[in-house]
């Protein structure tokens, strides 16, 4: 296979990655998580974020998009990602690497706040742990999942597992939820949506239309 052909296949995965965001099932996690994130800025919350590797970056992606602006200039929205070196290390040097994220939690939050981890394996074991103290706390919780296996799964609240042999392209429909996701959030508290009806396909009308 030549390099054009493979550049077409590849082509060929990130689009079958990335069309399950178009399942109803999809398209459910999306409204939903979206929802949680308006409750939880609603309540005076705030977003914890966590991730390794590329998936930490998406998590800091995530948080910029919000703390800064999306599309439009806006007011900021809070949000965090657990990505300080100087604990990560800290915690790491002096309690091990599985705790990294679950100190992070236990610092950081308080009622109303959500936590979103992000991870292409499913087993990261510092973000387990993390899952299992933000449900200690009852804060919502949500996964950005691969296959459906691994420790992880079952843990959060709201879940999306992306089915694809490679975890490039598993980030990849990742990025594309998030970016959905934080454009719902934001158009929901500062622009109008173009089309409310969206929500009504799922059962909830929305609040700017009743």
């Amino acid at each position: 296979m030549d390099m054009r052909d493979r550049i077409t296949k590849s082509i060929r995965e990130g689009i079958d990655a990335v069309a399950a965001i178009g399942s109803d099932e999809g398209a459910v996690f999306i409204w939903g998580v979206s929802r949680a994130i308006i409750e939880c800025y609603r309540s005076g919350g705030k977003l914890l974020l966590a991730g390794n590797g590329g998936s930490l970056c998406y998590a800091t992606h995530f948080a910029e998009e919000l703390t800064e602006r999306f599309r439009k200039s806006r007011a900021p929205l809070q949000a965090i990602a657990l990505a300080d070196p100087g604990h990560i290390t800290c915690v790491w040097n002096g309690l091990g690497f599985e705790e990294i994220f679950a100190r992070s939690v236990a610092a950081l939050w308080k009622k109303g706040d959500l936590f979103i981890l992000l991870t292409t394996s499913g087993n990261s074991q510092n973000l387990l742990k993390a899952a299992e103290g933000a449900r200690g706390q009852r804060l919502t919780t949500v996964s950005f999942l691969w296959q459906p296996v691994g420790d992880i799964r079952g843990w959060c609240y709201h879940e999306w597992i992306v089915f694809s042999l490679h975890s490039d392209r598993i980030q990849e429909a990742h990025m594309v939820d998030i970016h959905i996701i934080i454009e719902m959030v934001e158009d929901k508290f500062f622009f109008r949506l173009e089309y409310c009806g969206w929500y009504d396909a799922y059962g909830d009308l929305c609040d700017r239309c009743d």
